[in-house]
């Protein structure tokens, strides 16, 4: 549709960290009813509507299969009397008539749209997208007062999340523990403790401790000299324990990785990362 794009996903059991482009603004619901996903720290079994512009971050944890519908408009929307959004995607509780004209209007355009319409139909275009645009004034309209989105719209636990992230995701080459993570941020540990048990639904330990798994895996999959080097790098000093946790995770033992890895023509890329993001 001219000036908006209209995105309809099956999701798997994921967590997703991403970014909007500048000069967009995006737009977010579920299409169907499940476990409800962790979403900036949060979760509720609510009918939701998501808003993102220029640049805005999130983050969410998708424990099962769920159906959602973005709706990415360009250049930004303004002019709307829509909420305004900052460092983070915002979140709004709104009415359950208004969640099912949503969905309702999405599942029309894609009936429509899956007879492949010629590109010289412009009119019916911009129909559509002014059908969206009227169903999602309407949901904002119709925004349920509710305390527990403040704290899901608040910036400071998100920036905090986000800066570890950020420091993590470029620097693999070894293990960063919690008090240096700390430090790098300029924080105290029990408030990046705090913003990763929020977003991430974890401990500090645990989330580190995973990552350091992963990283290990990442070497192994890139045929590493030994298990036991690997492993000694990344600070699991108790080796026994490390391959108990590592079979948890990944549902082998490290040696059976490094092997897979070592075979003639195997492809070192790792299957069970898809979907995956620090």
């Amino acid at each position: 549709m001219p000036g908006c794009e209209l995105n309809y996903t099956q999701s798997f059991p994921r967590i997703v960290d991403a970014q909007l482009a500048p000069h967009v603004t995006a737009v977010g619901f579920t299409m169907d009813d499940g476990t409800p996903m962790r979403f900036n720290g949060v979760e509720r079994d609510r009918a939701v509507i998501v808003l993102g512009s220029g640049g805005a971050f999130y983050t969410s944890v998708e424990e099962t299969p769920r159906k959602y519908a973005s709706v990415v408009f360009t250049p930004t929307v303004v002019d709307r009397g829509w909420p305004k959004t900052d460092l983070n995607f915002t979140i709004h509780e709104i009415s359950q008539r208004a969640q099912d004209r949503l969905r309702e209007v999405v599942r029309e355009i894609l009936r429509v749209t899956s007879q492949q319409l010629a590109d010289s139909e412009f009119a019916t275009g911009m129909s559509m997208r002014e059908s969206l645009l009227g169903a999602i004034d309407n949901a904002f309209a119709e925004i349920v007062p509710a305390k527990w989105t403040a704290r899901a719209n608040a910036t400071r636990q998100f920036k905090v999340f986000n800066d570890a992230r950020a420091i993590l995701a470029g620097d693999v080459a070894h293990p960063i523990y919690s008090g240096e993570l700390a430090r790098r941020i300029g924080v105290s540990v029990r408030t990046l403790h705090d913003a990763i048990q929020r977003y991430r639904g974890v401990s500090l330990h645990r989330y580190l401790r995973l990552r350091r798994l992963w990283l290990v895996r990442q070497q192994l999959l890139a045929g590493a000299p030994s298990v036991k080097a690997c492993a000694l790098a990344y600070g699991f000093w108790h080796l026994s324990d490390f391959s108990r946790s590592y079979r948890s995770q990944f549902g082998e033992v490290p040696s059976e990785t490094l092997a897979t890895a070592r075979r003639p023509g195997a492809a070192r890329t790792d299957p069970l990362a898809s979907g995956h993001t620090s």
